[in-house]
């Protein structure tokens, strides 16, 4: 866990131990940062520690699972809600280790087309179950019941969100 991180999980608990002090909806705000800093951590460095992968290319290796025909550079961008500047040093990195090819749009050959190689589908399959391995490690201790009410609720709340930023 980085320094970073560590300050704003403690300020969380002590904000969330201190009834009164402020909003619940900041409380709530906090709450949900620091439990998605915490997974993301984990998860984070056993990725490392075990696949010798990073985040960002277990991030892309996902969106490209899902797709087998492979995404045009701007719309895999898109999908991790980054510019494609951001992702191009990742790409190249998988592509100089075989989990991905990218070929120009016949189409519009102004474009480039993403695909998963075999290599990358079959080592992003095995990431993908420790990955759930992981969570669901790190959710143990709460009831399906639990998970199905959070899903829930979460679920509203991001429509909340969007509702509010589309205002």
């Amino acid at each position: 866990m980085t320094e970073h991180s560590r300050v704003w999980i403690d300020a969380e608990t002590k904000i969330a131990d201190a009834p009164g002090d402020h909003h619940d909806e900041l409380r709530l705000w906090l709450r949900l940062f620091s439990v998605t800093r915490l997974m993301e951590n984990d998860v984070r460095s056993r990725l490392q520690n075990e696949f010798d992968v990073t985040f960002p290319r277990f991030d892309i290796l996902s969106q490209l699972y899902r797709v087998p025909d492979g995404l045009i550079l701007g719309e895999l961008s898109q999908r991790l809600m980054v510019s494609p500047g951001n992702i191009t040093s990742v790409i190249k990195r998988l592509m100089d280790d075989g989990m991905i090819v990218r070929n120009q749009n016949p189409n519009d050959r102004r474009e480039n087309i993403v695909q998963m190689t075999t290599l990358g589908r079959e080592k992003f399959i095995q990431m993908a179950a420790s990955n759930e391995e992981w969570v669901r490690n790190l959710t143990k201790d709460l009831a399906p019941a639990d998970v199905k009410a959070l899903l829930a609720l979460l679920q509203k709340m991001k429509t909340s969100v969007r509702r509010a930023l589309d205002e």
